[in-house]
């Protein structure tokens, strides 16, 4: 009664008359002769492995099996699984009874149960991973990849660590990361404005990454010698870039000694330490102040000042003497960036170690450059779906990665090689592409599998978008 009786009151009623409509309905079958595979790109990471590198040769030699799935079916059957972004071993029971899988990854026997991958990856790991390193550098040799340097004529080295969150897991070592979360920690490192992956060693969540450092560089510089030596590069200039982890004494001391025909030089990040106090950073602005012409003052905005200088520290390890410059930095702010004044001026210290000898501002550029690594780490990491790792087994996991670093440099390639000219299905211009673009326009490719006269072909649709660009890619791959 307290309603508005002037207000319509509506009847719903629902319809069971369904509109006709002209689009036909598809009719399914699955047809017992027809194959049609989701993955053509499996032709191109099979084709890279068997004819770049020397991976199915050297496991065939080291494990001489009678009977069973061959080592080499088993490796190359994971290789097949991560280069279509999957890393879980029961990924392969998918492809199981795919023939085109079979093909294309050139296996003798077939594809591994879960089971047998799983068992086979973590009792043999420790022994597999230096044939995976060995022939992931194969790949880099061989393809002669392009190694691009910087302006000054380096060809910069990235190294850092990028933690892999596992949290809520029991697997071996997983502990307390720097990101606050349970998880690995492992090194990485890129050669070239490319971002070659020349090394992604798993370490513990906890572990600091200056531990055991040296060990890293070893490898890493074992690698790079083969790549400039069989390149026949010689005097090439390299830049080694680390973040303040890497700050101590040893670092620096076994960059200076090392015995190399490159031309090494190096920008490490300063971690002030106990520098870092308010009463030290007065002292250094006091010191700035007092050095005169000798420091370049700016003023990017108002209430925001910076002071870069550099500075030439004796430092001595083992015996022995070492000079060192230190670009720094000093930031003093008195307004801040909402243009809020501020009742006391606040103070930022940041240095750089260096062996360069160009200006202070362009060893700072050098080094921010050396964020875009953080970019590689997306791509193993989320494109590769490797930040969760499979294996419960520490060491099952460390061959994970250095799977993961091979697959990553493959797929970097065929990216390059196809997806960068004019007849790519990308058309916006680039520098490289993204490891999942690759996926995407040239693994996942839809084609149909057959055979004739015992030989295999792969057909794809007319019009098909992708067909100029693959056919490219698999012609050097195949004949180059």
């Amino acid at each position: 009664s307290h309603l508005n009786p002037t207000m319509r009151t509506f009847k719903f009623e629902q319809s069971t008359k369904i509109s006709e409509s002209d689009m036909k309905t598809f009719k399914l079958e699955n047809h017992p002769k027809k194959m049609i595979t989701s993955h053509a790109g499996l032709a191109l990471v099979g084709k890279a492995i068997d004819r770049f590198t020397s991976l199915t040769k050297e496991l065939d030699q080291r494990y001489k099996q009678k009977s069973g799935t061959p080592m080499s079916d088993v490796i190359k059957s994971y290789f097949g699984v991560l280069s279509r972004g999957k890393h879980q071993f029961a990924a392969v029971e998918a492809v199981s009874n795919d023939q085109f899988f079979k093909e294309a990854m050139g296996l003798k026997k077939g594809v591994p149960s879960e089971a047998t991958l799983r068992t086979r990856l973590k009792k043999e790991a420790s022994q597999l991973i230096p044939v995976i390193d060995r022939s992931s550098t194969d790949f880099l040799v061989n393809r002669e990849v392009p190694l691009t340097p910087l302006y000054t004529g380096h060809i910069p080295l990235d190294i850092d660590v990028t933690p892999h969150d596992n949290s809520n897991t029991k697997k071996e070592h997983v502990s307390y990361t720097y990101k606050g979360m349970d998880g690995y920690a492992p090194i990485a490192s890129y050669l070239g404005q490319e971002g070659w992956a020349i090394g992604y060693e798993l370490r513990a969540g906890s572990q600091h990454s200056q531990c055991e450092f040296t060990y890293t560089l070893e490898r890493n510089f074992e690698a790079i010698h083969r790549i400039m030596k069989e390149r026949l590069i010689s005097e090439q200039a390299l830049l080694v870039r680390l973040d303040s982890g890497h700050d101590a004494v040893e670092t620096r001391a076994w960059l200076y000694k090392l015995d190399t025909p490159l031309l090494l030089d190096h920008i490490i990040k300063w971690n002030p330490r106990s520098e870092a106090s308010d009463e030290n950073k007065q002292k250094w602005y006091e010191y700035a102040q007092d050095l005169g012409h000798h420091v370049q003052w700016s003023t990017p905005r108002a209430g925001k000042e910076t002071a870069t200088f550099s500075i030439y520290a004796d430092e001595k390890y083992n015996g022995k003497s070492y000079t060192t410059r230190k670009v720094i930095q000093i930031t003093r702010r008195s307004i801040d960036k909402e243009g809020q004044d501020l009742l006391f001026p606040k103070l930022e210290i940041e240095g750089w170690w260096t062996t360069l000898e160009h200006n202070d501002q362009e060893v700072i550029a050098l080094y921010c450059d050396h964020a875009t690594s953080e970019q590689f780490h997306s791509e193993i990491k989320s494109d590769l779906d490797l930040e969760r790792l499979p294996s419960q087994s520490f060491d099952g996991n460390d061959l994970v990665l250095s799977m993961g670093a091979m697959t990553y440099n493959i797929l970097k390639w065929i990216g390059l090689a196809g997806l960068m000219g004019k007849d790519s299905p990308v058309r916006h211009s680039a520098k490289r592409r993204r490891i999942r673009t690759v996926l995407q326009e040239l693994i996942y490719v839809g084609a149909q599998y057959l055979e004739k006269s015992r030989y295999p072909f792969l057909r794809f649709g007319k019009g098909s978008p992708v067909f100029i660009a693959f056919q490219r890619v698999y012609q050097q791959l195949a004949y180059g």
